[in-house]
Formats: C-alpha cells, structure tokens, sequence
C-alpha cells in the first residue's frame, strides 16, 4: 500500500443497489480490515436525498459512522434538495466541498468516485 492511508469516497449515484454493495460495503470494510487507516464518505448530489428519505440508507449509514467513517455532505446540494437538516440529525458533517474536493484532487489523494 502507497503512503496515502486516506481514502475519499466521492458518492454520487442513488442507487439504492449500488449504495448498499459498494459504498457501504466497501468503506466500512475498509476499516474493518485495516486496508485504509481513514475513509470518507462524502454524499453529492441526489444521494443527500437517498440518505434522508430511505430508512434502510440511514440505518448504513449509522453503521459506518459506528465502525469510524466518516461521512460528509455537500452543503449546497443539501441546501438546494432542502435536506441539510436531515443529514445533521444523522450525524453527518454538512459543509461547502467545491474548494476541499479541488485541493484534494490537485494533491493527488484517493480518490474513488461512485
């Protein structure tokens, strides 16, 4: 393994198959097994919707939070779809990621887009 032991998750698709197989599966596995030292999730888009809306998303995401996770919105998409309170009450960091996500990707993290 690289140097890097942060992961980022860049989860944009609301697929409810795809959420449930791979990003949920992956990103707590990832701790579990020690494969990356710290991933975050961070929630673009319709995701921000999927997350407030669906019971069976919120119960994943409380059991990524619960094994080190840590997940994290967009603020304006949240803003904008009027879930920005929902996803604070799910324990998620709500913030501006337009600047953060450039920095991270002209630094050259890790980066995993879904």
């Amino acid at each position: 393994m690289s140097e890097n032991k942060h992961l980022y998750v860049l989860w944009t698709n609301d697929n409810l198959e795809t959420s449930e197989k791979m990003v949920f599966m992956y990103t707590i596995n990832s701790l579990k097994n020690g494969w990356w030292e710290k991933v975050t999730l961070i929630v673009w888009g319709a995701t921000a919707k999927l997350v407030s809306e669906n019971k069976n998303i919120q119960k994943k995401i409380k059991e990524a939070l619960d094994n080190g996770v840590h997940i994290t919105a967009c603020k304006a998409c949240a803003d904008q779809l009027g879930v920005t309170d929902d996803l604070e009450k799910l324990g998620i960091e709500v913030k501006y990621w337009g600047v953060p996500l450039t920095q991270i990707l002209k630094d050259n993290e890790k980066v995993l887009t879904i």
